[in-house]
């Protein structure tokens, strides 16, 4: 059996290789020995439609009608949304819309303003 390191964050013995990367099975830590950095704390970049990246309180621009799940509702293109929040997800933006109320968009149907 090879001599790996136990887990830096809960010091769990049995940490495996994936790869390039150290992985505990018990926390979900992972990590890169050689270089010291840690992956699994890395804040993730929601970027918009054009690369922009997103921050939580930006304000942005609806690019294609999106239909409303649940309703004969659209929310047409160029519709402002402000004060947005990033979550984590596949619907990465949580937001109110003004005669929609509270919502959750993909960053891929939005551009920064």
């Amino acid at each position: 059996m090879s001599n790996l390191p136990n887990c830096p964050k809960c010091s769990s013995e049995y940490t495996y290789e994936d790869g390039l990367l150290f992985v505990c099975p018990e926390c979900a830590h992972e990590w890169n020995p050689s270089d010291g950095t840690d992956h699994s704390d890395e804040p993730k970049v929601v970027k918009d439609s054009n690369g922009n990246a997103l921050n939580d309180g930006d304000t942005v621009s609806v690019i294609k009608d999106l239909k409303v799940k649940g309703t004969s509702s659209v929310i047409k293109i160029g519709t402002k949304v402000k004060g947005i929040r990033l979550v984590e997800g596949d619907h990465d933006i949580e937001c109110k819309i003004d005669g929609f109320g509270a919502m959750k968009l993909k960053s891929e149907f939005v551009k920064k303003i």
